[in-house]
């Protein structure tokens, strides 16, 4: 069977542009949430791309449409990792500025070598900005809050193996050249469009499934959303405009606020091997003992997929230590006979204005992904986030709470009576 560039490119076309609309869609009734957004954004690059380059076959008078089409694949897989950072709550100014730079650049590249340049006018420059691109996404879909959805490791691979591909196509292109038999039948725009089907779909379904647990349906309200009122839990953005105002304060008088995240990340797991029933009710434990166990004058809100974040002012590192270690003493203790007696992994961060600065997205940042590396340990559950990326404390410092904190470790303290059981996913 002979396959027509045209023909070929046009099902692409059709299967990306299908894909695209169903994520705009699906945006539109959803009370979406920033990753979603910019998901969205490349989406609709997408379909310009596959726009762009069907216009492209029509005529050789449009040679222009490769500029565009290849500026549009860098911003649409850019949009990619863009949406990954921000589903981890991490910044995206500077990596912003990096996707356009690649996008612009891929472009003009094009423009610069004008209809001269023919089918191929510098396509190493897109090809090498797809492999910085993609890589990055992959790699931040093994972090943060994205690391605990088993989606997102499907979304990961499909990124890697994306990027591994424009290792292979780059290669092929420099070595062999465009008009080779090798380029043309395993690189060519056949074989791409291919690769390229398989990528939207994979990307389009872990997306909407990620997006799916955060955002609620536009017009309704999330079943736990008055659950979360009622109990005192702010919603994420509630939690950082309210955490910026107490850090701005703390600011001006030098004192020292601290994040304490509290993650549960297996509570899915926990559903399909005893019901949803457990689940449900691990989940409402956990939740209600957060904000039960929290200081009285502290600060709680939500902190991403299967997160609570507590913030408060503290007189010292040590007592911020004395806090998180108390809610994760209390929090077993609470879930004791709970849910058919299952006790998920709770990992407990906590993030010091003293090592992360008073921003409040900083903050939260060094409290979560302190506490992801905790409920991952199997040798300890509660971490402080230092400045430089270690975690902890001084060595062999034991601060009173039943916990010894030794090389930014928390080390179960059998003499002190504390050594819980680690069970769950």
């Amino acid at each position: 069977m002979i396959l027509e560039v045209t023909s070929v490119l046009a099902v692409a076309g059709f299967v990306v542009t299908l894909s695209g609309v169903l994520f705009l869609l699906e945006t539109l009734i959803r009370r979406d949430e920033g990753a979603g957004r910019i998901w969205a954004v490349g989406f609709l690059a997408a379909m310009l791309m596959t726009l762009a380059y069907v216009l492209w076959t029509q005529t050789q008078d449009t040679w222009w449409a490769i500029a565009v089409g290849n500026g549009a694949l860098v911003a649409s897989t850019g949009c990619m990792w863009l949406g990954c950072r921000v589903f981890n709550g991490r910044r995206v100014r500077a990596a912003s500025v990096l996707v356009s730079a690649l996008a612009l650049a891929s472009a003009i590249a094009v423009m610069a070598e004008g209809p001269a340049g023919g089918d191929w006018a510098a396509a190493e420059w897109m090809f090498i900005a797809l492999v910085v691109l993609a890589g990055a996404g992959a790699a931040e879909c093994l972090t943060g809050d994205l690391l605990a959805s088993r989606i997102a490791w499907m979304l990961a691979f499909m990124l890697a193996a994306y990027a591994l591909y424009y290792v292979s196509r780059t290669t092929a292109f420099l070595t062999s050249g465009p008009d080779t038999a090798l380029f043309l039948n395993g690189f060519g725009t056949i074989p791409t469009s291919f690769v390229t089907v398989g990528y939207t779909i994979v990307a389009v379904v872990s997306t909407s499934v990620l997006r799916a647990s955060r955002a609620s349906v536009r017009g309704y309200l999330h079943p736990t959303a008055a659950a979360a009122a009622a109990a005192g839990i702010m919603t994420a953005g509630e939690f950082s405009s309210t955490l910026a105002g107490l850090s701005e304060r703390a600011r001006g008088r030098s004192e020292t606020v601290a994040v304490i995240s509290v993650r549960v990340d297996d509570v899915d797991q926990i559903s399909t091997a005893f019901g949803s029933e457990a689940a449900h009710a691990v989940s409402g434990a956990w939740r209600s003992g957060v904000r039960r166990h929290a200081p009285s004058n502290a600060l709680v809100g939500e902190d991403g997929l299967g997160g609570l974040a507590v913030g408060i002012l503290v007189g010292s590192a040590a007592d911020a230590r004395r806090q998180a270690a108390a809610i994760y003493r209390a929090l077993f203790e609470d879930l004791e006979g709970v849910g058919a007696g299952v006790i998920p992994v709770i990992g407990v961060g906590v993030g010091l204005s003293d090592n992360a600065g008073y921003e409040p997205a900083e903050l939260s940042r060094a409290a979560r992904e302190a506490a992801g590396r905790a409920a991952l340990s199997v040798e300890t559950s509660v971490l402080v986030a230092e400045d430089d990326g270690a975690d902890g404390v001084d060595a062999a410092e034991d601060d009173g709470s039943g916990i010894r904190w030794s090389g930014g470790e928390t080390v179960s303290d059998s003499a002190h009576g504390f050594d819980p059981p680690r069970t769950g996913g």
